[in-house]
């Protein structure tokens, strides 16, 4: 926990994909939030004395056997706890209400009736449009619950308990679809709750930088560099805080972006000035990945052949204790480890878990609290320059994730290129900052064209590009079709192997940002 954090609201974690989100969201009130498990007990609630709880949603029904509980005691603290979905259900059915399984079931955007715009939806429009999720929902509510707000399926869309600072949304007021979600977190943690919002990024910097200082003492830490935007700004604070006592691996898996290598190592011989190891190990890792398909094997295999070319580094290195990663909140919840709960994994990501004790090292993930644009803010924060702060995303996993199907050498050239060309035309057209991520993807089909007087059977090529504000959900971008089709047109000429280009159209969720 934050001792800076004074005024805190804790998220019980019950198992949903947008945990971190809803951490997220109170933070963008300058309020700290972390996430902890469901089961935590009221004493030990009492002790961390949050200013207020958030009961997130999950994937289970209240009613099942075995289903995530929270200690029924905490609605007898006198602290204002707000339930989402999942969340609410389990509040309701805790304080005398009934959940059911329900014919008519919600899911994506609803229209929202507001009864009652005090507190919790003051400010809000009487008719707003909310994100439902759920095929269970509240049915009966105890006399002590007031509605707050319905739709047209879901009668108990928001309640309030008359006697205790409990409250319930059916609905998911932390994702953007949400339209007015935001005043809804805001008014609870600052109207209902209380708090200041007097928490800064620039207060996790110094304490970040502090604990790193005390932690390493004297001894040598190693952060494996990818270039990113997380690792570079790992980079920069352990810089700040041990200095030269830092070392720095950078892995060529044959998996990085175009000229990638060249400029890692520009960068950080120049902006760093650090300690750079650069291990060529393209051969290993495409042996590794020669007939596979999966895309969970594949992350497994590319994490399990890092770690082998990562310690064979780090054991030429002197002195070294501790490793460095760049695991930001989205890795972890989607990696389902977000604070021990019961969220499902999504993937697997190689830098989250599953580092093997004979490594040697001691872990310091430094923005495992974070969210990117959070990060983003930090690195400006730390001076590192624009360039590398607003890169776009990149998975540890490389373009093996982006390369559907068995990667080969061929593949993932035509790849490269391809992506290459999205990145630049995107960049030339003045929209790379106000895109979030854009990349190509190379598809496992091939259909039939036409060039020149010859029928080609060649490769089709996916572009992907999203905005968001957070990494948890995403829409696609409305790029201009006189881009798109410069897009297109220049992977088709000059990407040997690719005739056909599509542009994807699916948002996050139902979808994800990379496509494995």
């Amino acid at each position: 926990m934050s001792s800076l954090a004074d005024q805190r609201v804790l998220v019980l974690d019950f198992g949903s994909q947008l945990a971190q989100l809803i951490a997220r969201r109170v933070r963008e009130q300058h309020v700290y939030c972390e996430i902890v498990r469901h089961d935590i007990t009221a004493d030990r609630l009492r002790e961390l004395e949050p200013m207020g709880i958030i009961l997130s949603g999950g994937p289970n029904s209240v009613y099942e056997p075995g289903a995530p509980q929270c200690d029924p005691e905490l609605f007898e603290l006198g602290i204002p706890v707000l339930g989402i979905c999942y969340g609410m259900q389990l509040a309701c059915q805790a304080l005398g209400g009934e959940v059911k399984n329900v014919p008519s079931r919600e899911y994506g955007r609803a229209h929202c009736l507001v009864e009652d715009d005090s507190d919790l939806f003051a400010g809000v429009r009487r008719d707003t449009e909310v994100w439902m999720s759920h095929g269970d929902q509240v049915t009966a509510i105890d006399e002590d619950f007031t509605v707050l707000a319905h739709t047209s399926t879901c009668p108990y869309a928001a309640v309030r308990h008359k006697r205790r600072p409990v409250y319930g949304l059916q609905f998911h007021p932390e994702v953007t679809h949400t339209v007015e979600g935001k005043t809804l977190l805001a008014n609870f943690v600052r109207e209902v709750c209380k708090c200041e919002g007097t928490w800064r990024l620039g207060d996790f910097a110094e304490e970040t930088i502090n604990r790193i200082r005390e932690q390493v003492g004297s001894d040598r830490v190693i952060c494996g560099l990818s270039g990113g935007v997380d690792s570079s700004v790992v980079a920069a604070l352990l810089a700040r805080a041990i200095g030269p006592q830092l070392s720095c691996i950078l892995v060529d898996n044959g998996l990085l972006r175009k000229d990638e290598e060249r400029a890692v190592v520009e960068e950080f011989s120049t902006h760093f000035k650090t300690d750079l190891h650069v291990v060529k190990g393209e051969d290993r890792f495409l042996a590794q990945l020669a007939g596979i398909v999966d895309p969970q094997e594949k992350r497994r295999r590319i994490g399990h052949e890092f770690i082998n070319c990562f310690k064979e580094e780090a054991d030429k290195i002197e002195d070294a204790k501790y490793l460095a990663q760049g695991t930001l909140y989205p890795d972890v919840i989607e990696s389902g480890a977000s604070a021990d709960g019961p969220a499902d994994t999504i993937k697997l990501h190689h830098n989250v878990g599953g580092l093997p004790e004979e490594l040697g090292f001691d872990l310091i993930e430094p923005l495992r609290d974070l969210f990117k644009d959070e990060v983003r803010q930090l690195g400006l924060q730390l001076g590192l320059p624009e360039e590398i702060v607003w890169r776009h995303p990149f998975p540890g996993p490389g373009l093996a994730v982006r390369c559907l199907g068995e990667v080969t050498r061929d593949k993932l050239e035509m790849l490269r290129e391809a992506d290459a060309i999205v990145v630049g035309e995107i960049k030339a057209a003045g929209l790379y900052r106000s895109t979030s991520q854009a990349f190509a993807v190379l598809l496992p089909v091939q259909s039939v064209g036409v060039m020149g007087d010859s029928r080609t059977y060649d490769n089709a090529v996916c572009v992907r590009c999203v905005n968001t504000d957070d990494f948890m959900t995403a829409d696609w971008s409305h790029l201009p079709h006189d881009l798109l089709s410069r897009i297109s047109t220049r992977i088709i000429n000059e990407v040997k192997g690719v005739n056909r280009v599509v542009y994807d159209i699916s948002s996050k969720p139902p979808a994800t940002i990379e496509w494995e």
